[in-house]
């Protein structure tokens, strides 16, 4: 069988793998049953001792199963929690590790697939790891090739993702173009400016047609966040006092109990122990209860799912409601769209001002862009997609695949390097 050329885009909230054969067109490969995207989440099961990827991993763990869950894995790259281990089971691992076996699996698809696993890969990876910190942004990359290169891939590579996405787009012109990209994923959000053309689209490099790159470390899940922090945490306990009025609780439960990758810190003895004593000071103690049912019963994630499923929901539709109903715990709060902009709006004014940046990088101006290719979950916030396309009135929009267009340019980018 003909070699064909692997680009994975491990993304913070789903993944995808592609493939290209030799002369042939980029496809993408079947992840979960017919499913070309898998979400990037882990379940390691107490019951069977097995761990679940993906879907498998969500369905578990929303069953009630119990083991211990992640996701967003890709947002711990760069920081302190990359250094630490985790309790797992019986076993206690490095993030690293973790990272590792979820890349471990995919690569197993690809030889399910293929019959043969490749040793080559180009990876994708944001513009930014992390924001102004280059020596941690620098690490982020170090981490996650030591992860891939732990798993079996030998030769590896990385593409910024929003190049990868255009490299996709490209394939479809008939002219040359000036293009921004706007790739908003589930940690990351980029923004590059591109001359593209099918001339161009024949060049192994292509540095001197990249005209600018930045990004910002805002994505899907920090969208996830300010909504649960703004309507659901609350309900939980933020904002309150304790009853003799003298201060208020501390804040930092309930940011990380609204941080993906930081639920699955919270689930200890020692943060049990604590909220059961606030209770007994506190001036709202029914709050702090529910607090202690998300501890309990680990349900943080599933609060958090809810959160994202109303967002979502608020994609068309005015109003929404985050609800989560459990034995012992029943939750409904109704949010307006207008409601979710507001604790949005920072976010969105980053995200326009990263824009921005990228056209001055560039040297160019905003009616001189011809195509704005868009992609990722997150350009389907209706604030977003205002604030990446407003500034562009004479510009053609391409909604390209919003999930796999990454994959499939990282394929073709791959095809390049390698073949």
């Amino acid at each position: 069988m003909a070699e064909a050329f692997c680009g994975v885009d491990f993304g913070t909230t789903n993944s995808t793998v592609g493939l290209c054969e030799p002369g042939g067109a980029p496809v993408l490969v079947p992840l979960e049953e017919e499913n070309l995207t898998i979400p990037s989440a882990l379940f390691y099961s107490l019951e069977d001792g097995r761990t679940y990827f993906g879907r498998a991993a969500v369905f578990e763990y929303m069953d009630g199963a119990e083991g211990r869950f992640m996701r967003a894995l890709k947002s711990i790259l760069g920081t302190s929690l990359m250094k630490d281990t985790t309790q797992v089971g019986r076993e206690r691992l490095r993030f690293e590790a973790i990272i590792g076996r979820f890349l471990r699996h995919l690569r197993g698809r690809l030889e399910a697939e293929r019959g043969t696993a490749p040793e080559k890969v180009v990876l994708g990876r944001p513009v930014r790891f992390v924001d102004e910190d280059d020596e941690a942004d620098r690490q982020a990359e170090a981490q996650l090739q030591a992860a891939a290169r732990m798993e079996g891939f030998r030769h590896i590579e990385f593409q910024f993702e929003p190049v990868a996405a255009a490299l996709s787009h490209e394939n479809a012109i008939d002219a040359e173009q000036l293009a921004l990209v706007v790739d908003i994923g589930g940690g990351t959000s980029d923004f590059s400016v591109l001359r593209l053309s099918p001339e161009r689209a024949k060049r192994a490099d292509r540095r001197d047609d990249i005209l600018s790159t930045t990004g910002v470390h805002i994505g899907g899940t920090d969208f996830d966040r300010q909504l649960n922090i703004a309507k659901a945490m609350p309900h939980f306990g933020l904002g309150s006092s304790t009853a003799d009025g003298k201060r208020r609780l501390p804040v930092w439960y309930f940011n990380d109990m609204a941080t993906w990758h930081r639920i699955n810190t919270l689930y200890t003895r020692r943060n049990a122990d604590d909220i059961r004593m606030l209770i007994r000071e506190a001036a709202e103690p029914e709050k702090l209860e529910r607090y202690a049912h998300l501890l309990r019963h680990r349900s943080g994630h599933r609060l958090a799912a809810e959160v994202e499923k109303t967002k979502i929901a608020l994609t068309d539709a005015d109003t929404g409601t985050i609800a989560l109903r459990e034995p012992g715990l029943a939750l409904e709060v109704p949010v307006a769209r207008a409601e979710f902009e507001a604790a949005s709006h920072d976010l969105v004014h980053r995200i326009g001002a990263s824009i921005d940046d990228a056209l001055i990088q560039a040297g160019t101006k905003a009616d001189a862009i011809e195509t704005v290719i868009l992609t990722g979950g997150g350009v389907q916030v209706p604030a977003v997609e205002k604030a990446a396309t407003s500034r562009f009135q004479r510009a053609r929009m391409s909604r390209s695949d919003r999930f796999g267009s990454v994959g499939l340019g990282l394929a073709i980018d791959a095809a390049r390097r390698f073949g």
